[in-house]
């Protein structure tokens, strides 16, 4: 989408952000592979040996596996990136996870990206349908509290 913008092709770039963090991340893995074994046994030996437990549960869908923890904040990337050898998770397993795994937070970043660029080219800081999106939200938000108390005073 950014290319989009400045570049006049009709060749779709959608796939290229995905496929350099894709590539970047095996870099990183290869690179870990072959040299970054001693340093993940030194300095990060415990987190390894609990998110290797992990790999080893989930070994039989392991690509599913990788997408989650690249779409969730629960392990950090780099974390992933250097353990992944060490660990034994196989590079096509790993470029395809990531390769997917990356897309939904990238997706959102070009979407907030988009959004500034907007609201800077139009000069409105806010507009009725982003107030309305997040009026919606607010509710939505509050329903969980208010269907809880109605059980609660129900069963009660």
């Amino acid at each position: 989408m950014f290319f989009q913008y400045y570049i006049p092709v009709n060749a779709d770039f959608f796939s290229l952000p995905l496929q350099c963090s894709g590539l970047g991340a095996s870099f990183c893995y290869m690179l870990s592979y072959l040299v970054g074994r001693p340093i993940v046994y030194k300095y990060l030996t415990e987190r390894a040996v609990k998110w290797s437990e992990q790999v080893d549960k989930h070994r039989q869908h392991l690509i599913n596996y990788i997408i989650f923890l690249r779409i969730t904040p629960f392990l950090p990337n780099w974390f992933i990136n250097i353990t992944s050898p060490v660990i034994n998770v196989p590079l096509g397993v790993f470029f395809i996870g990531t390769f997917l795994g990356v897309a939904p937070p990238s997706f959102v970043a070009i979407k907030a990206g988009t959004t500034l660029y907007q609201l800077s080219a139009a000069g409105e800081a806010v507009s009725w349908n982003s107030v309305l999106v997040l009026m919606i939200l607010a509710v939505l938000s509050l329903l969980p509290v208010l269907l809880h108390n109605k059980l609660k005073e129900k069963f009660s």
